[in-house]
């Protein structure tokens, strides 16, 4: 039996879609929520792909009433990323995300500087402990300006027992084996190329960067289950041709939700690429060279939906 506060699995985001007005477009989006569903029950909205740091309180409200209306429909729990610089919205945001009878929260670290360890401590202390009767995963990424180590962890598991899961993107062997080691009670979602390795070290789940393809990520997961290293070998060396599809179709540095969207549109082609300004999303003309890219290398990665 596990030990861990969350079940292992995979955990993806689900990205907003906007129309030509700037208005979240409501319709697309439970299509997208419905067709992930089928993926995964453990789905969020807000992280970085999902546009958390540009929401305003008016959207935050309606797109989480939204989602979590789909995810209740599809017999899954929803959980609500939450970005700011203040504290005191963060606070907000979760307890308006609680009215509307959301109770998994993803949380990230105030950025504005980064904080220093009383500071890290006391920003948990008022968001687990002002609200216990919710769950929260951690978003532990460089944008912060501070990542917190596996020992941190380890005592932030201890002081908070409602802290149940952290997100880590990044790829640092000793960082990944620190996380496993030092924070065991947490469950903690590792990238596809993080995943690979942390899983030789004990449970863990997978950050789904790839949404396109769910049999392979799920026989990934399952790899790392019973570790099953030529396996998992060879699945990442078809991820790592994926990321370069990626790359050439968009060969300047966008922020996630640009590359995100191009993964969702191939499940439903209505999905619009823009994002919320300044940020710019991926073109139409970029989708179709990642596609074409995809089926000249890796066709089995292009969902059987997505127009030819």
């Amino acid at each position: 039996m596990s030990n861990k506060r969350f079940p292992a699995g995979l955990m993806a985001t689900c990205c907003i879609p906007w129309d030509e007005n700037g208005r979240f477009a409501e319709r697309i989006f439970r299509l997208n929520v419905q067709h992930a569903l089928h993926g995964t029950k453990f789905l969020y909205v807000f992280g970085t792909a999902g546009e958390g740091y540009a929401v305003t309180d008016r959207q935050y409200e309606e797109i989480v009433t939204a989602f979590a209306d789909e995810m209740r429909r599809g017999k899954a729990e929803p959980m609500v990323g939450v970005i700011d610089l203040s504290l005191g919205t963060i606070m907000e945001r979760i307890k308006r995300g609680r009215d509307l009878g959301v109770l998994r929260f993803q949380i990230s670290l105030p950025s504005w500087a980064a904080l220093s360890e009383k500071e890290l401590f006391n920003f948990f202390k008022h968001v687990c402990g002002g609200f216990p009767d919710c769950q929260f995963m951690h978003y532990n990424l460089p944008r912060t300006k501070r990542m917190v180590t596996g020992k941190e962890y380890g005592r932030l598991a201890t002081e908070h027992p409602n802290l149940v899961a952290t997100k880590n993107c990044g790829d640092s062997q000793s960082h990944l084996r620190s996380l496993i080691e030092d924070a065991p009670h947490l469950q903690h979602f590792l990238s596809e190329a993080g995943y690979v390795y942390g899983s030789l070290f004990g449970e863990c789940g997978i950050l789904v960067s790839f949404i396109m393809n769910w049999p392979k990520i799920r026989a990934l997961f399952e790899a790392g289950q019973r570790r099953d290293v030529a396996t998992m070998v060879s699945i990442q060396r078809e991820v790592d041709i994926v990321i370069q599809a990626l790359l050439e179709a968009m060969p300047d540095d966008r922020i996630d939700g640009s590359y995100d969207k191009l993964f969702e549109k191939m499940y439903e082609p209505e999905m619009p690429l823009r994002l919320l300004p300044p940020y710019l999303g991926s073109s139409d003309e970029e989708y179709h060279i990642f596609v074409r890219l995809l089926k000249q290398r890796l066709p089995e990665w292009v969902p059987a939906s997505t127009p030819r």
